[in-house]
């Protein structure tokens, strides 16, 4: 049965792109992604090149959601009820992320006795701790206690924006051109220069497209949609345009997300294994699409929690003596089991820390 909010295509894209992030992740740290890559480097390579891409789809569906959640709500006119809503998408991330801190902090104490590597990092401080949870970390130069949850701050920054813009505005028309203008100039200048990335302007052109696709298909007024669309292509045409300058792979990534939600951003489940009687066309279809909106349920918690994983497998690789043989395949094997270990554990804090946290709210 599909779940409220919930369709094949979104859930998808939630899936793939956090096994993507997590396995690039695995390929890139620790003497387990050295030596797996011994035995499959094809693979491993093209995981450490360009599964960081899958970062795209994540800002792309980011703001599609968000743009869904915001566009229902109707109170965004005042700034108490505008503040309301922002700190409560604050609330929303905080639970699952600081129990992931809190496991990742206590495993690199104990990678440290073993791994002598950079990515690893020194002792945290008390400091860096609580800017990790003001999601300030970036901003203020620290290093990260974990991999990947400098997206957990942009993903806040991108959504107090998007919530701060349709609050501001009176009427959707200067709330697309207002999105126009930061998708482009994210896009074709601040996206290309490292300085800005602590800060939710080098993500927004990705993020945008995700609003701008919600609005071209959802939104109630087929005036706002056709307006949404109109700007949506003039902004495929100025990425086109660009690309015979300089090619980003990136931003071509993003818009083609963005073009699959129009599309098919609100394939329903029932559709795919169900027939006109309501009975199961198929149970292995019917046992995919399930595997899908379970694995997109967790993805958050598995994007927050993999990274322990990697510090406590590269413990025991190298703590019980198995890195010096540089054995690729039990490399991989190790690799494997920490993968569904994250999984596992996702699991676990999806159930009991990020669904009990949602009743947490102004």
């Amino acid at each position: 049965m599909q779940s409220k909010n919930h369709f094949l295509l979104v859930d998808f894209l939630k899936t793939f792109a956090a096994l993507t992030i997590i396995l690039h992740h695995f390929s890139s740290y620790g003497q387990i992604a050295e030596d797996a890559r011994q035995v499959l480097p094809g693979i491993m390579t093209w995981l450490f090149e360009y599964g960081r891409y899958a970062v795209q789809i994540f800002l792309v569906m980011g703001g599609y959601l968000a743009a869904q959640s915001l566009t229902r709500t109707g109170g965004l006119k005042t700034s108490r009820e505008l503040l309301k809503v922002i700190f409560n998408r604050y609330l929303r991330l905080f639970a699952p992320y600081v129990v992931a801190l809190l496991v990742t902090i206590l495993c690199a104490w104990v990678a440290r006795f073993w791994v002598q590597d950079e990515f690893v990092g020194e002792s945290e401080t008390m400091g860096q701790f609580l800017a990790h949870l003001f999601f300030l970390q970036g901003i203020l130069g620290l290093d990260s206690i974990s991999a990947g949850v400098w997206y957990v701050a942009i993903d806040w920054q991108l959504y107090a924006i998007l919530a701060l813009i349709l609050g501001m505005f009176p009427g959707y028309r200067s709330v697309i051109w207002m999105l126009a203008v930061l998708c482009v100039t994210s896009l074709l200048y601040f996206n290309r220069h490292g300085d800005y990335e602590n800060y939710f302007i080098y993500f927004m052109g990705a993020y945008g497209l995700g609003v701008l696709a919600q609005l071209c298909k959802n939104y109630p007024d087929p005036m706002i949609n056709r307006f949404a669309r109109v700007f949506i292509a003039l902004i495929g045409i100025a990425i086109v345009v660009s690309s015979f300058h300089q090619f980003w792979l990136r931003n071509i990534l993003a818009y083609g997300v963005a073009i699959l939600l129009i599309f098919w951003g609100d394939w329903a489940y029932k559709d795919q294994y169900k027939d006109h009687s309501n009975k199961l066309k198929n149970p292995r279809t019917h046992k995919l699409v399930n595997a899908i909106l379970w694995g997109s349920r967790r993805s958050y918690c598995a994007f927050l929690i993999h990274f322990s994983f990697i510090l406590l497998v590269n413990s025991l690789y190298i703590g019980w003596g198995m890195s010096k043989r540089h054995d690729g395949v039990l490399a991989i094997a190790l690799m494997l089991v920490a993968l569904a270990g994250s999984w596992m554990a996702a699991n676990y804090l999806y159930r009991w820390v990020e669904v009990p946290a949602r009743k947490i709210k102004l």
